[in-house]
């Protein structure tokens, strides 16, 4: 798999990865269509997509607290690449990257998530004071992917808002 094009791992990255029984183009090309991300992490509850680049995501947060954030594809390769960032001031700017590429099996994608969240040590503190630990949070979130797109449905609800995913299962469409 290739290597991120974020700086070098520093105190605000983290990552976490897992392998899809499904081809390449197909799990990118899920993941790809941001509303279907709604179906697997655990936070977010819709998006609209504004422009083929731009997307509100509406997250539901600690106490029912619900708030938006704009993201905009900064980067893509088909098959191997999509690299997204919050639209919000620099110091605030939250930086994911998905690559994605064929597994040691036939038919399986190895998928990498990078994370960088603004404020190190103190933004994860922070964020662990109301309940949100992104590493974790991370690691479920692609677990629920794998889920999802292996077997139609969601049984692991850990880092998600109660309630989140009910057993109801997902037409795979992909």
């Amino acid at each position: 798999m290739q290597g991120t094009s974020l700086p070098p791992r520093d105190e605000n990255m983290m990552d976490a990865g897992v392998t899809i029984r499904r081809p390449v183009p197909e799990v990118f090309r899920f993941y790809r269509d941001f509303k279907n991300l709604p179906s697997f992490l655990g936070d977010v509850i819709a998006v609209e997509q504004i422009d083929p680049t731009t997307s509100r995501w509406t997250i539901q947060g600690p106490l029912g607290m619900r708030a938006n954030w704009t993201v905009r594809v900064i980067e893509e390769r088909a098959n191997a690449l999509i690299r997204y960032e919050t639209v919000t001031s620099p110091r605030l700017r939250t930086y994911w990257e998905m690559h994605f590429g064929p597994a040691v099996k036939d038919g399986e994608t190895d998928v990498h998530e990078v994370m960088k969240i603004p404020f190190g040590r103190l933004g994860r503190a922070a964020l662990a004071l109301i309940g949100k630990f992104p590493a974790q949070e991370m690691a479920s979130n692609l677990h629920r992917l794998k889920e999802l797109l292996e077997t139609g449905k969601i049984t692991d609800t850990s880092y998600s808002v109660a309630g989140r995913f009910a057993q109801q299962p997902y037409e795979n469409g992909c």
